[in-house]
Order: C-alpha cells, then sequence, then structure tokens
C-alpha cells in the first residue's frame, strides 16, 4: 500500500485515507486506497489500519524506536548483512539525527495515524442520521489520542488541526502542555466508547477498556512528559482533574481492568503472542492481523531475530538480525526457570523439541495452514547456545528420517556453513563503541523467540494480533504507581501475581513461578521487563527508572545526554515546513 507522508498532512487539506471493505465488527478492517471517505465506517476503518501498515508492527518504525536503544535489543551488522549505512546500529550508539530513516519512518506512521484520525471525527461529527454516529466519533477521537501520545513521547511535537474547522491552520502541540488536554479527551469521551464485547465491538477497536489503558499510561508517564530533560520526575504531581496524584490516577484506571473478569492471566504466558492469539482473555487493545485480508500484515517482530537457517517450513526462513544484550540477558540470572524466559514445544504426538542436542526427530504430521508443508515448530523465549532443527534440502523440501519425521540436526549459519549457530550471550565487538560484527561473528547474541513465527504466506505475513495494551502490562503499570506512592507491599503482590501465575510447560511439571520475597527500584525495574520485554515498553520504562543515559558497554551503548530522550524532528519534514522547532541538542 501506498504510505502518507507527514509532508501531505502539512498541506492545506487534511490527508484523505480512504477505504473499503469497512463492516467494523470484522476482526480486521480492510483498507484499500480509492473509496469515499465520507462514509464514516471507512475513515475509521483507514485511523485503524494504521495501526498496522507498519507503525508498530515493523521493527524499523515505533517498535525499533523503543527497543533499539534499550538494553533489550539491537540489530548490528553482521558481516555482510544490516549494514544499510548504520541506520540501525545508530539507534542502539544513540549517533542517530535528524536524517535517520527509522526516525523519519515513525514520525510519518504516527503522523499519518493522527492525519486518517483527524479525517475519521470529521466524517462522523458530520455523519448526521448515522446510528453509531456518537461511537465512531468517540473511537476517532481515541485513536487520535493514541497516536498523539506516541509521537509526544517519541519526539515531543506533534502536528494537530481543529477536524471541527474547514482549513483549519496547522498546530503543534508540545507533551509539556498537551498532555493534560489528551487526558481530559479521553476521560471525556469514555461514556460514548463501549464495553470490550458489547456494541460487536473486539480488542482491535478502541473501547472504554483500551481508554483506561491509555489513560493509565498517559499518567504514568505524565511527570516525564513535563520535565523531559530533567534530572528527576515528579510522580506524584497531583492528577489533571485534582482528585488524588498522577499515580493514584494511575491505580484507579488499572484497577477497572485487573477487577474485569473479562480480563484474566494467561498461564501459559506465550499464548498471548501465538499466531492464534485472536480474542485471548489477557489482550485488552491490539493490532489485529490477518494473513487473508486486503490490509497487509507484518511478521517483523518474530522474523528478525530469526537466523537464515531456521526454518520454521521448507518455504520459510529468517534473517539473522536482531538479539538482545549481554546486560539484558543477565538480569534473568537465577531467573531462567521463570516460566516467561523459556518454553519448550510439544508436539500432538508427545514428542518435545528440546534443542539440547539430544533430538532426533520431530513428527511431520504438523501442517503450516493452508497447506501440505511440514511444519516445525522452535521453541520460544531467549535461545542460546548451539541451536538445533531442521535441514533444508537442495531438493527444496525438509530433509526426513526413514520413517517419514523432520530430522532435527546441529544448525550452522547460513552465509558461513562453517559456523555454528552457537548463540554467545556475550557479544564482543572488535570495536567496542560499534556493534558491528565480521562474517565469522555473525552468530553472536541471544535471540528472542517471544513472537510465533507465521509460516502461512511468506516470511512477512502473520496473523498474530500485536499487543498494544495487555493485563500483564496493566499490573505491572499498577506495580510501580503503588511503588511510586510508598505501597512497597501492594506493588510486590501485583509483581508476585504475574510471577505465579505463569507456569512452565508440562515437560517441567507445570511448575508455576516463585514469588520474590522484597522489592526495590532495581528489581521492580527487572521484574517490569521480565513481563514486557520486546512489546516496545522498554524505552519509556528505562527513561522513568533513570537508566535511560547509562552506559553499556559491552553492547556499544555509550552515556548519553537527557536530550536523546526524546527523537529529533525528521529533517525532511523541517525542510518542508517552519512550524516544528528542532528539538533540544539537534
Amino acid at each position: 500500500m501506498r504510505k502518507k507522508s507527514l509532508y501531505t498532512f502539512m498541506g492545506i487539506a487534511l490527508t484523505v485515507a480512504m477505504v473499503s471493505c469497512t463492516d467494523l465488527k470484522e476482526k480486521v478492517i480492510d483498507e484499500v486506497l480509492g473509496s469515499n471517505n465520507s462514509n464514516p465506517e471507512n475513515a475509521i476503518a483507514a485511523a485503524y489500519g494504521q495501526l498496522g501498515s507498519s507503525t508498530f508492527t515493523d521493527h524499523n518504525n515505533v517498535w525499533g524506536l523503543q527497543e533499539y536503544p534499550t538494553d533489550e535489543a539491537l540489530l548490528p551488522t553482521r558481516g555482510s548483512d544490516w549494514g544499510d549505512g548504520g541506520i540501525y546500529r545508530a539507534i542502539h550508539e544513540f549517533t542517530w539525527g535528524p536524517d535517520n530513516s527509522l526516525v523519519g519512518n515513525g514520525w510519518n506512521n504516527l503522523n499519518s495515524g493522527i492525519t486518517k484520525s483527524l479525517t475519521a471525527i470529521t466524517s462522523a461529527y458530520q455523519a448526521n442520521g448515522n446510528a453509531n454516529q456518537k461511537l465512531f466519533l468517540a473511537e476517532a477521537r481515541g485513536l487520535l489520542a493514541f497516536y498523539t501520545f506516541h509521537t509526544l513521547d517519541l519526539y515531543g511535537q506533534a502536528p494537530y488541526r481543529n477536524p471541527y474547522v474547514a482549513n483549519a491552520p496547522l498546530e503543534v502541540k508540545t507533551a509539556d502542555t498537551a498532555i493534560d488536554g489528551l487526558i481530559r479527551e479521553v476521560e471525556a469521551i469514555i461514556p460514548d466508547l463501549a464495553n470490550l464485547k458489547e456494541q460487536r465491538t473486539h480488542n482491535g477497536r478502541f473501547t472504554k477498556q483500551a481508554a483506561y489503558a491509555l489513560l493509565a499510561d498517559m499518567y504514568m508517564n505524565r511527570a516525564v512528559f513535563k520535565n523531559r530533560y530533567g534530572n528527576s520526575f515528579s510522580f506524584t504531581e497531583a492528577a489533571v482533574d485534582g482528585n488524588g496524584t498522577d499515580m493514584d490516577k494511575v491505580i484507579y484506571y488499572t484497577t477497572q481492568l485487573i477487577d474485569n473478569n473479562m480480563f484474566s492471566l494467561e498461564t501459559n504466558y506465550f499464548k498471548n503472542f501465538d499466531i492464534d492469539n485472536n480474542g485471548r482473555p489477557e489482550l485488552i487493545f491490539v493490532v489485529s492481523q490477518s494473513i487473508n485480508n486486503l490490509r497487509s500484515s507484518s511478521n517483523s517482530i518474530a522474523y528478525m531475530p530469526m537466523e537464515r537457517n531456521q526454518k520454521p517450513s521448507a518455504k520459510n526462513r529468517g534473517t539473522n538480525a536482531t538479539c538482545t544484550t549481554p546486560t539484558f540477558y543477565a538480569t534473568w540470572d537465577n531467573n531462567h526457570d521463570d516460566p516467561r524466559f523459556s518454553r519448550k514445544y510439544q508436539y500432538a504426538d508427545g514428542t518435545w523439541f528440546k534443542n539440547d542436542g539430544t533430538d532426533v526427530s520431530v513428527p511431520a504430521t504438523s501442517l503450516v495452514a493452508n497447506s501440505n508443508l511440514p511444519w516445525f515448530h522452535f521453541n520460544r523465549g531467549f535461545l542460546a547456545g548451539q541451536q538445533y532443527g531442521p535441514i533444508l534440502l537442495a531438493s527444496g523440501s525438509l530433509k526426513t528420517t526413514s520413517d517419514g519425521r523432520i530430522a532435527v540436526e546441529k544448525l550452522y549459519c547460513e552465509k558461513n556453513t562453517s559456523l555454528p549457530m552457537d548463540f554467545t550471550p556475550a557479544l564482543d565487538f572488535d570495536n567496542p563503541a560499534q556493534s558491528v560484527f565480521t562474517q565469522a561473528e555473525i552468530n553472536r547474541g541471544v535471540r528472542i523467540f517471544k513472537f510465533e513465527f507465521d509460516p502461512e504466506k511468506d516470511n512477512s505475513s502473520s496473523n498474530v494480533d500485536i499487543p498494544l495494551y495487555r493485563l500483564g502490562g496493566i499490573y505491572c503499570m499498577r506495580a510501580e504507581a503503588y511503588f511510586r506512592n510508598g505501597q512497597t507491599g501492594l506493588a510486590m503482590a501485583d509483581i508476585n501475581k504475574l510471577r505465579t501465575s505463569r507456569t512452565r510447560e508440562e515437560y517441567y511439571n507445570s511448575t508455576p513461578g516463585t514469588a520474590i520475597t522484597s522489592l526495590d527500584a532495581n528489581t521492580l525495574y527487572n521484574e517490569i521487563a521480565f513481563e514486557m520485554y520486546w512489546e516496545q515498553w522498554r524505552r519509556k520504562s528505562a527513561i522513568r527508572f533513570g537508566k535511560f543515559e547509562a552506559a553499556d558497554p559491552g553492547s556499544a551503548k555509550p552515556a548519553s545526554q537527557p536530550y536523546r530522550r526524546v527523537y529529533p524532528i525528521p529533517q525532511s519534514a523541517m525542510d518542508a515546513s517552519n512550524a516544528f522547532k528542532q528539538n533540544q541538542g539537534y
């Protein structure tokens, strides 16, 4: 699909993103340019569609901007791969500038979401006589707040035009002053939003429950928005409406979700990220994805860490890109039995894939959807050490044993066939300041297989719904709010709820996770990541906990200055309009 850029938004008229096939009761709203956006269903479908369209689903958009500058993830240059002018390395090495394409991608896609939401607001506002007018208008306003919040979080500024006034002038909202208005706006629309599963809604729609989650997120980060470059943040400032503090509001809104029996924590943590996760009980607000849909989907978050010689089927492979840092991997020391750290796969006939060198074969009877291709299931979570799996033959099929099962063998890297696929926690860059590997080093870095790789169509498509807010994250926000309120016991209770509700696989007798017995700020910071790693949370958390500027010598991240807490306005946007002022330090 053609993507709308910021520059169209800057024009006299609002960008018009048009759609067809817009039955909002469907799991996914199809999006095709060319229909009449005066129909409110079409206009709001376009606004929802932008949540996908790479914005929150692809590594070189918002995901990369949230994860690559942290200790959770980096994308190093690996021999002849992933140099790309240093655009990915720059995010982890803190050398990005206004011309970095990830910075531009995130800006353009979020701005497109803002534009489409404004168009949807105008369309719904003018749709007198439409039975769903009030609902559609509330949802469009909620989406506008969601896109704007993320733009302010990443860039400190966001564009706006009054959608109720024809040819309204461009305004630029800034995070420190706009956050209060965003909170008031989302609180105002709650009465007009549907409860999840009422009025034919699903968790891909902006419901009351999505609003509660967004409000908790905004209140959690409000102090940062108001003092972006400060040495400390005032988390207990009076709330926008004067009733309690910011943290009291986080507790209030998260409790609305935790106490709602519509939601519950998964015992199998990885079910939240499976191919069939649609409608799972922990998911509050998601990017709905479907391969069998006119709108594109993305497999990026699963595809990027998988090595090229890791083959879920004879038609699929990974790309040997992203990994985690030794620092983050080390936070899991003494926690490798946590059910969220890893999980072995069991086939229907009882065979376990253990990935420890003892496996000889697995059944070939698990088939990729809509095909007759045997499906090999890699384990989930953190993959360290020597890797094992199927071998792709020159014939184009997976190697099998004499009894027709998929053979499991020691794996070697595709682009260095003599190099064992041994994922090492240590990165050991030749130049500690540059995340560059030679061709002989391309196996380094522990990989994270949190999201299930969907092999149904190709390497880039997926049926996995991408969680934007889920119950585990809601518990994390409430725990942090309790902690910042001095209610450490309640904070620890929420953390332990997460720990003990998850259970290991039957291979380990379905043992539940163990509770912690004490809680300090560093422990809480790590515990939030144990729950939310790889989900676009770490950057905001690192800033709140004062960890963002610290050097991480083992991963080529230097010490940085507070101005790096926000990204620059892309140079292309600055060249196209004088409405924006470049952020401090750039």
